[in-house]
């Protein structure tokens, strides 16, 4: 099922590929959002993603009803929606420059474009990939656009039943996308580990047959690492400078260090999983002679019993396993031992 992204390879076979979400952490300004880039080049993540989007294309201007948030426990209580999409989005003109400095930067970047426009621009830019967000992963005609142009395609499943996944995933490839990643989500911001339940990354790769990861939008690393450990091969986390600076997802996005410790913890924890393995490793070979095994403990004359008194079960593992002392208490050995002799089964011949 593994792929690549722009050269950098999406699988169990290959770490797990992290991506810094900017979203609106770019606070109107295209000199943040390259500081943004550049933050997220040295944390070690992979990609960087944008949002392609006007809020025009999102919602219409209106300040009553639907339109408006009445929330109190909404981290945007009290704003509309178009004046929400104004503030986040990310102006067409600042991706160009946005891109390159990726480049630069040796980032993967790619895009959630929100309509057909929107996927028609990013073409234009060369995007190496889509991203359909989770409150998207309804709209059909959308996914059908992006998985038309053959790039990979990576679908949020925020919110949907499996028949909504379903549908999702038979639009895309209908369109022709062969290379599908589906992430697990919970559209709470921030979301709170009890209600992210991962044990479905296994389930969504068995039920769809396609690569599998985590959206995260709960607090720190440790919901990631536990992704990965269940299969888990792509981890999306918004990104910002400081959380302290404000900006519509910045409560819930990881600071440069915390980047940093993700892309370190989710790679241990790929690097953990191996195969199933019993009995020692290569590298655990030398350990072998810190086990417990039999020796004398006392200087023996030839013809001496053992006994409980001048054999104990003690490090290092030259001797015999301590499984064999109820079979050679009682037997003489047959030439006189020095104290600190690993019993063996030539001291009764």
């Amino acid at each position: 099922m593994g792929f690549s992204i722009a050269g950098r390879p999406i699988g169990p076979d290959a770490p797990p590929f992290v991506i810094a979400e900017m979203s609106g952490n770019h606070n109107q300004s295209l000199e943040r959002a390259l500081q943004i880039v550049d933050a997220a080049a040295a944390s070690g993540a992979h990609a960087l993603k944008i949002q392609t989007y006007t809020a025009d294309s999102m919602t219409l201007d209106i300040a009553q009803g639907e339109f408006a948030i009445s929330d109190p426990t909404s981290l945007w209580n009290g704003r509309t929606l178009y004046e929400l999409y104004q503030e986040a989005a990310t102006p067409y003109d600042w991706h160009r420059p946005i891109f390159e400095r990726c480049r630069e930067k040796g980032l993967v970047c790619f895009s959630t474009p929100f309509d057909a426009a929107a996927v028609d621009f990013l073409e234009s830019l060369g995007a190496p990939a889509y991203k359909i967000a989770s409150f998207e992963n309804v709209d059909l005609p959308l996914i059908a656009k992006a998985a038309s142009t053959g790039k990979p395609l990576i679908v949020s499943t925020g919110m949907a039943s499996v028949a909504e996944i379903d549908e999702a995933v038979r639009a895309a490839r209908d369109a022709g996308c062969r290379d599908l990643v589906l992430l697990k989500c919970t559209s709470t911001y921030p979301a709170t580990p009890q209600n992210t339940n991962i044990t479905t990354i296994p389930h969504m790769r068995s039920l769809f047959g396609c690569e599998v990861g985590l959206s995260d939008h709960t607090m720190g690393t440790g919901v990631a690492v536990a992704a990965v450990a269940l299969g888990a091969t792509v981890v999306e986390k918004h990104f910002t400078l400081a959380r302290a600076d404000g900006g519509v997802d910045s409560t819930f996005s990881l600071e440069p260090a915390e980047m940093a410790a993700l892309v370190t913890e989710t790679r241990r924890a790929w690097e953990a999983l191996g195969q199933v393995s019993y009995g020692p490793t290569a590298a655990e070979q030398k350990s072998l002679q810190f086990r417990r095994s039999l020796y004398v403990v006392a200087d023996l004359p030839a013809g001496t019993r053992l006994s409980a008194e001048n054999v104990r079960a003690i490090r290092p593992g030259s001797g015999l396993p301590p499984k064999f002392l109820g079979q050679v208490i009682g037997r003489a050995v047959a030439r006189a031992v020095k104290r600190g002799t690993p019993v063996t089964w030539d001291l009764f011949a």
